[in-house]
């Protein structure tokens, strides 16, 4: 079926890892290597970045194999991301292994969510596919920033805006997010990307925002191709500064918008969120009001006996945990521990290491006061 050449041995050990634990679950990138060239991908991080063909690692159904058969797969229960590491799933060829992981997921009856994340070309044929899928809860996050400096995306945003049009106008019981990233303060954050961010917003069946992953390894690319610091530090975790989310909820007033993308999700498809964000109130303040009320019916503290379980079952100290209404705290975790551990008690949980500041929405420092 392929007509993605096979990688071969040389590449890097981690891209071998076909399925790995990210905050919106468990991700599956059997495809790697991308032509689209945006600057700030994550690509950077992994070493690949100069691999512009998509390069196949294993065959489709031994990969969706190796995501069920994970450790911390649940079925029904954990999100599942497909191709959102090291390709982009509609590029031609990529998307026929998207769709044959997607039509085995759905053949084997796994009722999960799954998210797909694009920036490419949507046609209407794809969406009429995705259309007989019956069981997997699929959203589909077209990728939006409006930024005109080809140098950091020379991916035209036209691109985007058209598949969401085709996304919101074929598909049936699929759903669609605006999936606007990343937000620069001085660059795409201007009247008219706000203007135009709420235009697409009314196309969409919801609308999710978030800031830059600037990472070490992202503005070092960025200095050798000659685009000014975009900000005075890295940082682990996204930057968008406070007042560049002010001018964007002020924007927004009376549109619906989300802060996470596990809020937009559970929003368009009228369920609670499986992140459990609903314990920090002020990253909800935003949300709908009848989103909220589906959150706070779920939001349950969990008891300390089933934390102490899952902590030991990830392998990490039942001693150290703390639980308090907002999150539970565990300390020297990796990510996978933690975010199996949310997605089972649909509940935040965080590292004592690495606190979240109130207010700040797991944003990094930069920009906040």
């Amino acid at each position: 079926m392929s007509k993605i050449r096979i990688a071969g041995p040389n590449l890097p050990e981690q891209l071998k890892q076909v399925v790995d634990y990210r905050k919106s679950g468990l991700s599956l990138n059997h495809v790697v290597g991308c032509p689209l060239d945006c600057g700030y991908c994550v690509r950077h991080l992994f070493g690949n970045f100069d691999m512009k063909k998509p390069h196949l690692v294993m065959p489709d159904e031994q990969a969706v194999d190796a995501l069920i058969s994970h450790w911390a797969f649940r079925a029904g229960t954990t999100p599942i991301q497909i191709f959102n590491r090291a390709t982009d799933p509609f590029l031609p060829g990529v998307k026929d292994h998207l769709f044959a992981c997607l039509e085995e997921l759905d053949r084997r009856g796994f009722s999960n969510p799954v998210l797909v994340i694009t920036r490419w070309h949507v046609l209407p044929d794809d969406v009429e596919r995705m259309n007989g899928l019956k069981n997997i809860k699929l959203t589909v996050l077209v990728t939006w920033s409006g930024i005109d400096d080809k140098r950091i995306e020379p991916v035209d945003s036209a691109i985007a805006e058209a598949s969401i049009r085709t996304l919101a106008l074929h598909a049936k019981r699929l759903r669609c997010i605006l999936y606007w990233r990343p937000i620069i303060a001085g660059v795409n954050d201007g009247p008219d990307n706000l203007a135009r961010a709420k235009e697409l917003a009314g196309v969409a069946h919801a609308t999710v925002f978030t800031g830059l992953f600037y990472r070490e390894e992202i503005r070092s690319y960025f200095a050798s191709i000659g685009v000014p610091d975009l900000y005075d530090d890295a940082a682990r975790r996204k930057i968008l500064p406070e007042q560049v989310e002010a001018n964007i909820l002020e924007a927004f007033d009376g549109t619906p918008i989300f802060r996470k993308t596990s809020c937009g999700v559970a929003y368009v498809h009228g369920v609670a969120d499986y992140n459990g964000h609903f314990g920090i109130r002020e990253i909800c303040d935003i949300c709908p009001l009848h989103q909220r009320e589906i959150c706070a019916a779920a939001h349950k503290t969990p008891s300390a006996d089933v934390v102490a379980r899952l902590a030991d079952a990830v392998g990490l100290d039942a001693a150290t945990v703390t639980i308090d209404g907002r999150r539970v705290e565990v300390a020297g975790s990796a990510e996978q521990q933690r975010y199996f551990m949310q997605h089972t008690l649909n509940y935040q949980v965080h590292d004592r290491a690495q606190p979240h500041h109130y207010g700040r929405h797991g944003k990094a420092d930069l920009g906040w006061t």
